[in-house]
């Protein structure tokens, strides 16, 4: 069992920075890969990045590939993910997610059975 807390949303201008931190309890964290989904109002949720469980392996949709870092640090069961050049489209909640995938299988929601609460971030223009 995996439990899963994000932090870092808020309210940020375009064109700044935000780092979003997904803090996790549980055994089996360092064995799991890491996604980060967003879901904007009236969408569905999308795939955003995602890192395999040793961080050796990362994944971005392309809507923030190249300005987006999915890190993780297993000794503190956390994974980041900061998006810098923020767009107002970015407004979303975004999820961490933990689950057994290897490369595009992360981009899959079904892949994760773990899921926290989610933060919000609100980009204004």
């Amino acid at each position: 069992q995996v439990q899963l807390v994000e932090s870092g949303g808020g309210l940020v201008q375009a064109g700044r920075s935000l780092r979003l931190s997904c803090t996790a309890s549980g055994r089996t964290f360092n064995s799991l890969s890491i996604g980060w989904f967003r879901r904007a109002q009236g969408k569905e949720r999308e795939f955003v990045a995602a890192i395999g469980s040793i961080g050796d392996r990362t994944h971005y949709h392309d809507s923030v590939k190249g300005r987006s870092t999915i890190s993780r640090y297993n000794d503190n069961n956390t994974v980041f993910l900061e998006i810098d050049k923020l767009k107002p489209e970015d407004t979303a909640v975004y999820h961490c997610a933990a689950g057994d995938c290897y490369g595009y299988e992360c981009w899959a929601i079904g892949r994760y059975p773990y899921w926290g609460q989610g933060t919000q971030v609100t980009v204004s223009s």
